[in-house]
C-alpha cells in the first residue's frame, strides 16, 4: 500500500467516488462549500452537529480551567489505525479522516488537515468548526496563541502526545505567558459519556509455536542481550506500541485478530477441559473437530498436504482485535533485568494463556500481569529506584515519559524490540513466502474473475473489493484483510489513497485502467500487492507510464548496493525512468511488512527516518504514476533484503520479490524495456509461475493455472506473443492430470 510521506493511511475524499474529483491544487483559494458566514443554515446533510458536543467538553474544560484543549487524532501507542474507543477528533468535530488535530477553546474550534481531506472535513463539519488547511504544529500554536489570553491554560492528554510532538508544542509556548499542562484525564472521554464505545474486552490467545519464528523466552533473552550491551546498560525496557507487545516477534506472540480459516479434516491433538470446550462453543467463527467419543472440541490438529507429509497447523481459539486490520490488543510491556511486566486488562487471558506465560511466578522469565491503566504509576515506582529506562521515543508518550527523571531515561529513536523484529530469521522468512504463495492464488482468482465479469457490466468498485476481500478469508490461515482494500477505477485511481464504499463507487470499465491494491493478514504473515490492469486498448500514453513504472519496481527490485545502505540512498531507482520524462509520484516508495502483524512495519523502507537495509528484512516496493483526473497506476510487490552474488568478493545485498502476481502485458510497450529488464522480468515470471503453478495444480484451478500459464509467457523485444485459450487449456489439463498420477 502507498504510504504518504507523513505516514498516515487516509480515508478517503467523501465524494471521490462519484464520476468527479477535485484535483489537489485547486482546493487552494477555493470558498468552503459550507457558507457559514452567509448561509449557516444551508449546510451539507453530511455536517454532523456538534453543539452539545462541544458544551459538554467545554464545562469539562472549565472545570480544569483550561481556556484550549488539543485533541490529537491518535491512540496511546501511536497505532497508525486506531480503535472506535480512541476517535476522539471525530466524535467532537464530525471530521472522518484519518489525519488531522482539533483545538476547541472556550469561544472556537478549529481542525487541521491537509489536502487530501479539505472537502470531506467541509462536508462534515458545522458551522461550529474552522478549518485550517495546513498541518504543522507551529501553525496550531499560532492560532492558539492569537485565541487564548495571557496566563491561561492550554490543556492536552500526555497519553496522546509522542515525546516529539510535546517537545514541539512546549517550545512554541515557552515565549509566551501561556501554560501547557499535562491532564492525564481526557475530557473528550469524560464528555462523550456512556455513548463512547466500549474498550475491547474479547480474549487474548497464544500463536501457536507453528507459525511462530521464535519462543517468547528466547525474544525476551535477546532484548535482556541488548541491554546489557548497550552503551549506557540500561536496567529496563518500556514498550510501548502495539506492535512491541502483541506481536510476531513483538515480545509473547500473542493478540491476533480473528479465527483463521483452518485447512480440514483435523485430527485430535489436544483435549481440552469440558468447561473450556463449552466456553469455546460459545465463540464466532470456530473450528471444530470431533474426538473418539463423538466429543466436539477446538483443538490443535494436522492436515494432509500430500502422501507421506503433514504439517501441524493450530487453533487455541481465543481473538484478539482491539485495532481495525491488526491483529493487537491494548498493552504496555516493562522489561528489566529481572522481571517482566505486562500492563493489560487480565480478565482478557484463559487458564491456558496464563499458563503458557507463566504468571505463577516472580522468576525472571515469568510475566507478572498489572492492570493497564496502572502503566503510568508503575513506570514511576520503578524509577524511583536505581535504574535507567530505555524508551524509543517514536512509539512513547509523553504520559510515561514526564514521570521518569531525566537523569533515568536513555532514550533512542526505536526499541530494541523494533530493531531486532525489523530483520526476521530463516523460519519467519520461510512463513511470510508461503503466506504469500496463497495470497497471489485469491488475487489471481480475483483477477481472472474481474476479466470474465467486468465486460458484462457487473462489478463495481466495492463488490470489486468486497469479492478480494472474501477470496482471501477462503484462504487457510487468513484472518482478514490487512487494510481497507484500495479499488479504484479510471479517475478515482489518481487519487493514490481512494476506497469505495457502499454508496459511493464507480462501475469498472473494459475502457478504463483499474488499480488494486490490497492484502491479507495470515498466521503465517501478513500481505500487500498493487496490481494496475486494462481490459481493452490503453493509451500509449498509459502504456509509457505503466512501463516506466514497472522499470523503476524492476530497477529497484534488481539493485545491488552495499550492506548497511539506507533505503533512501536508493530510493530514486524507483524513480528514475519516470523522472527521465517529466514524471514522479508523491507518495513513498515503499514500507516494512512483518509476519502476521502491521502491514506498515516500521523502522524499514525507503524514507528519510527508517533504519538502514539489513540481510532478512521485509519491505515493499512500489512505484507509481497518477495522472489528475485520469487514471492512476502502482505496482507493488513485497521483497526480502538477500546477500548479492558479486563478481568480487564483498558485503552487498539485493532485494528477492515474494509477491508472485504476474503485470499486465496489455499495458507493457516492450520496445521500452532494456534488455537487462527483460531478462529480469522474464525470470520473475519463471519464479511466478514455479511457485504458484503447483498450488493452481493442486487445487484442480484450471482457469486459473491456464490465466497464470499465459501471462507468464516470456516477453521478447517484439510484439508479446499470445497463446490461445484453447491451447492453454489443453495444456493445463495435462499438467494437472499429470500432476496428480
Amino acid at each position: 500500500m502507498a504510504q504518504a510521506y507523513w505516514q498516515c493511511y487516509p480515508w478517503l475524499v467523501l465524494l471521490c467516488a462519484c464520476a468527479w474529483s477535485y484535483p489537489e491544487p485547486k482546493y487552494l483559494g477555493r470558498e468552503d462549500v459550507r457558507n457559514c458566514s452567509t448561509s449557516p443554515e444551508r449546510l451539507p446533510v453530511t455536517a454532523v452537529n456538534t453543539t452539545m458536543r462541544l458544551a459538554a467538553l467545554r464545562q469539562q474544560m472549565e472545570t480544569w480551567n483550561l481556556s484550549a484543549y488539543i485533541i490529537p487524532d491518535t491512540d496511546a501507542h501511536m497505532s497508525e489505525y486506531i480503535g472506535k474507543p480512541d476517535k476522539r477528533r471525530e466524535w467532537i468535530s464530525g471530521f472522518t479522516g484519518s489525519a488531522g488535530t482539533a483545538v476547541v477553546t472556550m469561544g472556537k474550534a478549529a481542525v487541521w488537515t491537509d489536502s487530501r481531506y479539505w472537502t470531506q472535513a467541509e462536508r462534515q463539519m458545522d458551522c461550529n468548526w474552522e478549518l485550517h488547511k495546513e498541518v504543522s504544529i507551529s501553525s496550531i500554536v499560532a492560532w492558539i496563541l492569537a485565541e487564548v489570553p495571557d496566563g491561561q491554560n492550554v490543556g492536552f492528554d500526555p497519553f496522546l502526545f509522542s515525546v516529539d510532538s510535546w517537545k514541539n508544542y512546549d517550545q512554541g509556548f515557552q515565549d509566551s505567558s501561556r501554560h501547557l499542562l499535562s491532564v492525564t484525564t481526557n475530557l473528550v472521554d469524560v464528555a462523550w459519556g456512556s455513548e463512547r464505545p466500549p474498550v475491547p474486552s474479547q480474549p487474548i490467545y497464544a500463536l501457536p509455536k507453528e507459525f511462530t519464528g521464535s519462543t517468547w523466552q528466547e525474544k525476551v533473552s535477546a532484548v535482556r542481550s541488548y541491554m546489557v550491551h548497550h552503551a549506557k546498560t540500561p536496567t529496563g525496557v518500556l514498550l510501548s506500541a502495539l506492535d512491541e507487545t502483541a506481536c510476531e516477534w513483538g515480545f509473547l506472540n500473542m493478540g491476533r485478530s480473528g479465527s483463521p480459516k483452518l485447512p480440514g479434516p483435523c485430527n485430535i491433538q489436544l483435549f481440552l477441559k469440558q468447561q473450556h470446550i463449552h466456553q469455546l462453543l460459545r465463540a464466532p467463527k470456530i473450528i471444530v473437530c470431533g474426538n473418539s467419543e463423538g466429543k466436539r472440541a477446538a483443538v490443535w490438529g494436522y492436515r494432509t498436504r500430500k502422501p507421506g507429509s503433514s504439517k501441524q497447523v493450530g487453533l487455541f481459539n481465543l481473538r484478539s482485535s482491539d485495532i481495525p486490520y491488526n491483529p493487537f490488543f491494548y498493552s504496555y510491556a516493562l522489561l528489566t533485568d529481572s522481571s517482566i511486566r505486562l500492563f493489560v486488562n487480565k480478565s482478557r487471558f484463559s487458564l491456558e494463556t496464563l499458563q503458557y506465560l507463566n504468571t505463577n511466578c516472580t522468576l525472571p522469565m515469568c510475566v507478572q500481569l498489572e492492570d493497564y491503566s496502572q502503566v503510568r504509576d508503575s513506570v514511576k515506582a520503578y524509577a524511583s529506584g536505581d535504574v535507567k529506562i530505555l524508551i524509543g521515543v517514536s512509539y512513547t508518550t509523553y504520559g510515561v515519559y514526564e514521570v521518569i527523571p531525566k537523569e533515568k531515561l536513555v532514550t533512542d529513536t526505536y526499541s530494541p524490540v523494533m530493531l531486532i523484529k525489523a530483520v526476521k530469521n530463516s523460519k519467519e522468512q520461510a512463513l511470510l513466502k508461503s503466506s504469500h504463495v496463497r495470497d497471489a492464488v485469491a488475487v489471481i482468482q480475483y483477477l481472472v474473475w474481474l476479466e470474465k465479469n467486468v465486460p458484462k457490466g457487473t462489478v463495481d468498485e466495492f463488490s470489486g473489493a468486497e469479492y478480494i476481500d472474501e477470496l482471501r478469508r477462503n484462504e487457510n490461515f487468513s484472518s482478514g484483510p490487512s487494510f481497507e482494500t484500495i479499488s479504484a477505477s479510471g479517475l478515482n485511481a489518481a487519487l493514490a489513497h481512494y476506497s469505495p464504499t457502499k454508496e459511493l463507487h464507480r462501475k469498472l470499465s473494459s475502457d478504463e485502467m483499474y488499480l488494486v491494491d490490497s492484502g491479507g493478514q495470515y498466521w503465517d504473515g501478513t500481505t500487500d500487492i498493487t496490481r494496475t490492469v486494462h481490459w481493452g486498448t490503453p493509451t500509449a500514453f498509459q502504456k509509457e507510464a505503466y512501463t516506466r513504472v514497472l522499470m523503476g519496481n524492476i530497477d529497484l527490485s534488481r539493485l545491488v548496493f552495499p550492506a548497511a545502505t539506507s533505503g533512501r540512498v536508493v530510493e530514486a531507482f524507483a524513480r528514475r525512468a519516470l523522472w527521465e520524462v517529466g514524471l514522479n509520484y508523491g507518495h513513498g516508495t515503499g514500507h516494512g511488512i512483518g509476519n502476521f502483524l502491521c502491514v506498515h512495519e516500521w523502522p524499514v523502507g525507503f524514507q528519510y527516518n527508517n533504519i538502514a537495509m539489513a540481510k532478512g528484512m521485509f519491505t515493499s516496493i512500489e512505484p507509481g504514476y497518477y495522472h489528475d483526473g485520469e487514471f492512476g497506476i502502482r505496482l507493488e510487490d513485497v521483497a526480502l533484503v538477500v546477500e548479492a552474488k558479486t563478481k568480487y568478493p564483498g558485503d552487498y545485498l539485493t532485494f528477492e520479490l515474494v509477491s508472485f502476481v504476474p503485470y499486465d502485458r496489455n499495458l507493457i510497450d516492450v520496445r521500452l524495456l532494456s534488455p537487462e529488464q527483460l531478462q529480469y522480468l522474464n525470470r520473475y515470471y519463471q519464479t511466478v509461475r514455479e511457485n504458484v503453478g503447483p498450488e493452481l495444480q493442486r487445487r484442480q484451478l484450471l482457469e486459473e493455472f491456464a490465466w497464470l500459464e499465459r501471462h507468464t509467457e516470456p516477453l521478447s523485444a517484439r510484439a508479446p506473443h499470445i497463446i490461445s485459450w484453447t491451447s492453454l487449456w489443453v495444456a493445463s489439463a495435462l499438467a494437472i492430470l499429470s500432476w496428480s498420477s
